[in-house]
């Protein structure tokens, strides 16, 4: 894309961050017809500040759209550069087994080192360490696809098990990280590979990785019916066992499908289906982590409150947030500091961004990553400095600062 005139890239960077040319004008405070003539390179961009402004908007580094190199960022707040986009690309885009097929198959890691590495991967994400994570996936893929690829019998069934919980993990932060097309990517690929694995569970929880996928990128009627099809297939009861595994898993579908839900608006069935995870909650008996998912009662109430943000309920999820006990605080990093973030969108939609910015304040100690990095922080963060009356309190400035937002 280097040879693209900067007009090209432009464009090309709109369309991947999912805006319409009138949204990308409004939010650089130019007219729609300034983008068209700039995009078909009518007008030039010859004004750094104009560029460096572009490139903030569209949240990429400036040197891509100038077409050089991005330069590599290392400190551990570090969210995700384009290049970590395309190492991830590539390495989403290998195709091992199907090589190993027809040729010998690649020097597979030892399946203990590939145990560690995964476990390391998912504490990584649960801790909210996004850019370190980032910065591994490429090399974990890799590694992982090469094991899947490399091991027959057992060990390949383990192997397609670690391989299918990898681009679980890749699906997740890439969608909090805004990059929806890879996260579905990575997340179709879990599906496919737990089926190999030989696991339903592996399978469900798969399942959710793609809804949420589906959500991000405008889909939630798709995303509800997967979500809660899985869901009615590994229901606890009947031919299926009641162990505390299946119910998370069960538990963590309802969830997500009751975020599906509440996108759509259809108020009744995210009722019914956080009625539905409550019941495996209360079964499961306290917040546990089976197959990483952090579900338990604790975490029921947290997607209460969220489903009721996507409702425009903000009264609705302050009420929920403020009952929520003191479990809460036994939560790992990652969980408390998205639901601290959904509830500063709660308390923005009721006008109070007073308490709208302490949420963030408190999600940023948590895991800075989870505040810092992700796009929806930036909107909220934007929409309590738009609405704070005078000049807004230092520690809101200071992280306003850090996150790139202008004040």
């Amino acid at each position: 894309m280097d040879e693209l005139p900067i007009g090209r890239r432009v464009a090309y960077w709109r369309g991947r961050r999912k805006m319409s040319q009138q949204v990308f004008a409004d939010r650089l405070g130019k007219s729609k017809s300034w983008v068209d003539k700039v995009e078909r390179g009518v007008r030039r961009l010859d004004k750094f500040s104009v560029i460096y402004e572009i490139a903030d908007t569209l949240r990429v580094d400036v040197q891509l759209l100038l077409g050089k190199d991005p330069e590599r960022r290392s400190d551990a707040l570090n969210c995700i550069d384009q290049t970590e986009v395309q190492e991830i690309r590539a390495a989403l885009e290998r195709y091992d087994a199907m090589s190993a097929y027809f040729d010998a198959a690649p020097y597979p890691p030892p399946l203990p080192d590939m145990r560690k590495a995964v476990t390391h991967a998912w504490l990584t994400y649960q801790y909210g360490r996004y850019g370190m994570l980032t910065r591994s996936l490429p090399k974990l893929l890799r590694d992982a696809q090469a094991a899947d690829a490399g091991f027959g019998g057992d060990d390949n069934r383990e192997a397609a098990h670690l391989l299918g919980q990898v681009y679980q993990i890749a699906s997740s932060v890439l969608r909090k990280l805004g990059e929806f097309d890879l996260a579905w990517l990575a997340a179709d690929r879990a599906m496919a590979v737990a089926q190999r694995a030989d696991d339903p569970l592996l399978a469900g929880i798969a399942t959710t990785r793609v809804g949420n996928a589906l959500v991000a990128m405008g889909r939630p009627f798709p995303a509800l019916e997967v979500n809660v099809a899985i869901a009615n297939r590994l229901a606890p009861g009947g031919g299926n066992d009641v162990t505390p595994d299946r119910l998370s898993v069960y538990g963590m579908l309802l969830l997500q499908g009751a975020m599906a839900a509440s996108r759509i608006g259809d108020t009744a069935t995210v009722d019914d289906l956080l009625g539905g995870a409550d019941e495996a909650a209360s079964l499961l008996g306290g917040d546990q982590n089976h197959y990483w998912t952090s579900f338990g009662p604790t975490n029921v109430e947290l997607h209460r409150a969220a489903a009721a943000v996507e409702l425009g309920d903000g009264g609705r999820a302050v009420e929920v947030h403020q009952r929520i006990g003191p479990e809460f605080n036994a939560l790992l990093p990652e969980r408390r500091a998205h639901h601290l973030l959904d509830i500063a969108r709660g308390y923005a939609q009721v006008g109070d961004v007073v308490n709208a910015g302490e949420m963030l304040l408190q999600g940023d100690r948590l895991a800075p990553s989870e505040i810092r990095c992700r796009p929806i922080a930036h909107e909220v963060m934007s929409d309590i400095l738009r609405r704070t009356r005078g000049t807004p309190p230092a520690s809101i400035a200071e992280l306003a600062e850090h996150m790139g937002v202008g004040i």
